[in-house]
């Protein structure tokens, strides 16, 4: 007997309650269900379900077990739609985080564009600041920036964050430039208040046993990334108010490129420090688990990773 045919009798029954509801459904007789759902049950050599003329329940195997059928002949119907119509199908409903900038910027423009590519899938799109549990919550992925903490969840890097401190000309030319790091002291910093950013500080990149007041690693020299807590007259926990300030010449601020870019291009901000900047951290798409991921979180994730990529994109 078909072990495929098997596995679907035992999610049909499951799902419908009874033998009699899923025969009809078929439209064969509920003793043929029966046969293999018996057959089922022998060649795993366990009782999945308990059957009486009056219900039927799922055994604690049953139960365990039936999630991994579902999972199962959902991967086989992904896997046919995948090559029907001449091309890939994928269906289905997916729930995204994504921090609340980064998110409006560069998570949900793709997202229609996403849905013209596959038009069965449909999207949830939560923009949050707070980091998310996308497990408990029910997502099926996050897109975060910066380092990740160590967890069992799956990540994959779509693009790298540069990270560097940025001023308005204006400003520069009424307070002067900073050397080194250890000149910020002197500056009006903009800092992020929030507790789920930057709770280590700035980061730059000096001589290995260096300190904030080292000259700039030469060609060749060994590194390190050192990381700085600056003052200033403002903090803030929205990262586009410190932009909006920064651009109104009250201070420098430390931003990631994807904010500032479009600034430093038209030259309404400079960057600061350049010869310190860290080393880039991260973009990820972050999935709770690898091994079973349906075909439309699959796509989505290769769909994101390939417009970042593209050139020109940042």
């Amino acid at each position: 007997m078909d072990k495929l045919k098997q596995l679907e009798t035992f999610v049909a029954v499951a799902a419908r309650g009874s033998l009699a509801a899923a025969a009809r459904a078929e439209g064969v007789a509920p003793a043929i269900m029966s046969r293999r759902l018996d057959a089922l049950e022998e060649r795993l050599g366990v009782k999945l379900m308990v059957r009486t003329t009056r219900r039927l329940s799922l055994t604690h195997e049953g139960v365990a077990f039936l999630e991994h059928c579902q999972r199962i002949l959902q991967d086989v119907a992904q896997a046919e739609a995948s090559v029907s119509a001449g091309g890939v199908r994928a269906s289905g409903h997916l729930r995204i985080t994504a921090p609340a900038g980064f998110g409006r910027r560069h998570v949900a423009p793709l997202v229609p564009q996403f849905r013209q590519a596959h038009p069965e899938v449909t999207v949830s799109l939560n923009l949050s600041d707070r980091v998310v549990d996308i497990a408990a919550e029910g997502y099926d992925c996050a897109v975060r920036v910066g380092d990740l903490p160590d967890s069992s969840l799956v990540s994959v890097r779509l693009a790298d964050n540069r990270r560097l401190c940025v001023a308005t000309p204006d400003y520069l030319r009424r307070h002067g430039t900073p050397q080194t790091p250890a000149d910020l002291a002197r500056f009006d910093c903009l800092m992020l208040s929030s507790d789920a950013s930057q709770t280590r500080g700035w980061a730059f990149r000096v001589p290995a046993g260096g300190s904030a007041n080292s000259a700039p690693v030469a060609t060749g020299q060994a590194s390190e990334v050192i990381h700085l807590r600056p003052t200033g007259p403002l903090d803030c926990s929205d990262g586009q108010v410190l932009h909006d300030w920064c651009l109104a010449g009250l201070g420098i601020a430390w931003r990631s490129a994807w904010e500032v870019q479009a600034a430093l291009a038209s030259g309404a901000l400079v960057p600061v420090l350049a010869d310190y900047a860290a080393p880039p951290n991260g973009i990820y798409a972050v999935v709770a688990q690898r091994k079973h991921m349906p075909l439309r979180l699959r796509l989505w994730i290769d769909f994101v990773k390939e417009r970042y990529s593209a050139p020109g994109y940042w």
